[in-house]
């Protein structure tokens, strides 16, 4: 008997699409993240975020068949390249140089979020194939100069070089909770153990200087992080892209929401001096939630927590870096997580013990000519990136120079 048809259907918001069947897809996939939850996804449009006022234009894309969601994806049309940490700015420029228009163009991506992980959801890889293919021929139809799949996960890039896209390599900086005698660190101690003498010197001199203001931390995850912490730390979030000349990408909404629909997500670490709270970071968990009291959760695999976001309303010598650094990584010691992600750039995480690792993305330009040049400046871009990896590792902060890589 033949196999039914496969539907393809466009959505221009991602409330079209319901949430248990999205969820239900996302949880059979290889590399699982919060921020592919359809709670994640809606708050953004929901809270004014990622909207077509601020420049993403939803256009989600599914295929159905017999009536039930077998591959779909968050794609936007995008008027400029702000919020995806994957820069290419130099092809608009190019395109604009050359009478092209560059804008609006494809977007396969979790907006303002840097994280990899899945991003075409699909039940298997025929399905997964087919979903971008879909999306390229809509592309095509809508005449649009490109199309960019950021962050991938290893199967999406599988589908990507089954379509024909351009991979791109970028790097991030990750830390492993890996001892080198194989096992998990014992506490931080043990961590700080692993590492050379003068980084292990630098960090303790670092959290020194933050203990001697009379700077102490406290945390809170989950449904306990009350409405006034999160206030303050919005609070915080907005004066750090202020006081960098720009208005901050998430709305309070989108927070509040993140507070009400996916709590079981979130980690907040509270700086605080003579009983005032100064400086704040968000972190993000896909670790089992049940002891932060989370409810209908996604059965995420692999226990991870991702720095996400900070913000001081006062300054103080190395504060952002036991904030954003040493405080994550001693909670994630201590509460048996395998891994935190640094987020984008920063060669300076690798002082905090934080390692390279390849991170990918795929790219379809409809211009002949275009694709050709962008083809060959990847495969210059290639090389020259996994020569920066391999100099950056031999620059190991750890003791122990046979230790395993985080990521191949």
């Amino acid at each position: 008997m033949a196999e039914k048809a496969i539907i393809t259907r466009v959505h221009t918001s991602p409330l079209a699409l319901d949430a248990a069947e999205w969820n239900a897809l996302l949880a059979q996939q290889g590399h699982v993240t919060p921020f592919m939850r359809h709670e994640y996804l809606a708050a953004l449009h929901t809270s004014d975020s990622a909207v077509p006022a601020t420049g993403w234009h939803a256009r989600y894309l599914t295929l159905e068949q017999e009536g039930r969601l077998v591959a779909a994806c968050p794609l936007y049309l995008k008027e400029h390249s702000y919020g995806e940490y994957v820069f290419d700015w130099a092809w608009a420029r190019a395109y604009q140089e050359h009478g092209l228009h560059y804008y609006p163009k494809a977007l396969i991506a979790v907006p303002f979020t840097p994280v990899p992980g899945t991003r075409l959801l699909a039940r298997d890889e025929f399905a997964r194939t087919a979903l971008l293919r879909a999306v390229v021929a809509w592309c095509k139809e809508q005449s649009l100069s490109s199309l960019h799949l950021l962050f991938g996960s290893d199967e999406d890039m599988a589908a990507s070089r089954n379509v024909g896209l351009m991979q791109r390599t970028t790097v991030q900086f990750h830390w492993n909770n890996l001892a080198p005698d194989g096992g998990k660190f014992r506490d931080f101690e043990h961590f700080l153990g692993a590492l050379t003498q003068d980084k292990r010197k630098k960090i303790r001199q670092e959290q020194r200087r933050v203990r001697d203001a009379g700077v102490r931390f406290r945390w809170v995850r989950g449904t306990d992080i009350a409405a006034a912490d999160w206030e303050f730390f919005y609070r915080c979030y907005e004066r750090t892209y202020l006081e960098h000349g720009n208005p901050p990408y998430l709305s309070r909404t989108f927070f509040e929401r993140m507070a009400q629909d996916m709590p079981d997500a979130w980690l907040l670490f509270i700086a605080e001096r003579g009983g005032q709270a100064i400086a704040t970071s968000l972190i993000a968990i896909n670790a089992d939630p049940s002891s932060a009291g989370g409810q209908n959760v996604l059965n995420f695999p692999s226990p991870t927590a991702y720095g996400r976001y900070w913000g001081a309303l006062e300054r103080v010598d190395s504060l952002h870096f036991d904030a954003c650094y040493y405080q994550p990584l001693a909670w994630c010691i201590a509460h048996g997580l395998g891994a935190f992600e640094g987020g984008a750039q920063g060669e300076h995480k690798m002082a905090r013990a934080l390692m390279p690792v390849a991170t990918h993305s795929a790219h379809w330009l409809a211009h002949p000519a275009f694709a050709d040049a962008v083809e060959r400046f990847l495969e210059r871009e290639d090389a020259g990136m996994a020569a920066y990896v391999e100099e950056l590792r031999a620059h190991t902060p750890f003791r122990t120079a046979t230790r395993p890589a985080p990521n191949p």
